[in-house]
């Protein structure tokens, strides 16, 4: 590649526009220790740790990070909330790294924190507190983060009293409330039954069509009695919150985009069912 003044120069331009103000201090420290020789030295010792400091900060602070780190440990501190680990729950994890797609690296790293989630001493606050915020003011993420866990705690068929304790302090460290959490929880667990159900019905057993309504209300979060406009907001709220591309913007790892993807064709399919009922009824 040929060089360019020009391309240099703005370059340049940058790096001082960025980092102007430890350019001033480090050049004014160097002055008076130094004269003009140490104003330039200083200013270009100050520019480089401005730069590096910068750098490390900002991937200690990228929410997508924070999000994959705790997801995988807390996935594993629930896994072991009853004292050992069942197959279905290591089955989930890896159903859910396959999902994604992770690279080998990547598929690696998420053991490693899976593993660090089990060990009897691990503190959920260490993730979670630098998790919660960054995306405080993210209420979607929260959710999306909260949904995972419970269908980890759910991998088995329940959840026990010791991983709904973790769910209790997971929602409390993301400053959501018990209200919140039981919405959270019952929406969820329709959810399950209606994933359970399908998967049934579409492999030759039977399933009540009754049934499958019941938990497609339950999906969407609401009551059957709810009117048809109720029910459409209701429908347009679970889908923006699970918007993939918008998750991502807020803060998704975008390996769990695909996750994102298959909430909303759930709330679809489930929309879509009680819309056929209603306009058979």
């Amino acid at each position: 590649m040929s060089f360019s003044s020009e391309n240099a120069g703005f370059s340049l331009g940058r790096l001082i526009r960025n980092n102007r103000t430890a350019l001033i201090v480090g050049g004014l420290i160097g002055l008076m220790s130094g004269g003009l020789v140490g104003l330039v030295f200083g200013a270009g010792i100050a520019v480089a740790l401005s730069s590096a400091l910068k750098k490390a900060l900002g991937k200690a602070l990228n929410p997508q990070d924070a999000f994959f780190r705790a997801t995988f440990t807390v996935m594993g501190k629930l896994a072991k909330a009853d004292g050992r680990v069942s197959e279905e729950e290591i089955r989930y994890a890896r159903e859910v790294m396959n999902r994604m797609g992770l690279s080998e690296a990547r598929r690696l790293e998420a053991m490693e924190l899976f593993s660090q989630g089990k060990e009897s001493d691990f503190d959920i606050a260490e993730v979670l507190r630098p998790l919660s915020a960054l995306i405080r003011f993210r209420i979607p993420l929260k959710l999306m983060f909260v949904e995972i866990q419970l269908q980890a705690a759910m991998a088995d068929g329940q959840v026990s009293e010791a991983e709904t304790i973790i769910i209790r302090e997971v929602c409390h460290l993301l400053q959501m409330s018990q209200a919140e959490m039981a919405a959270l929880m019952a929406r969820m667990q329709s959810q399950f039954s209606y994933q359970q159900h399908s998967y049934q019905s579409h492999h030759g057993g039977y399933v009540s069509e009754q049934e499958l309504l019941k938990e497609s209300y339950g999906v969407l979060g609401v009551a059957e009695s709810v009117s048809d406009a109720e029910l459409k907001k209701a429908y347009r709220r679970l889908m923006s919150q699970h918007h993939p591309d918008k998750l991502v913007a807020k803060g998704l790892p975008e390996d769990m985009m695909q996750l994102a993807k298959e909430k909303t064709q759930e709330i679809q399919a489930a929309y879509d069912r009680v819309r056929e009922a209603r306009k058979k009824s």
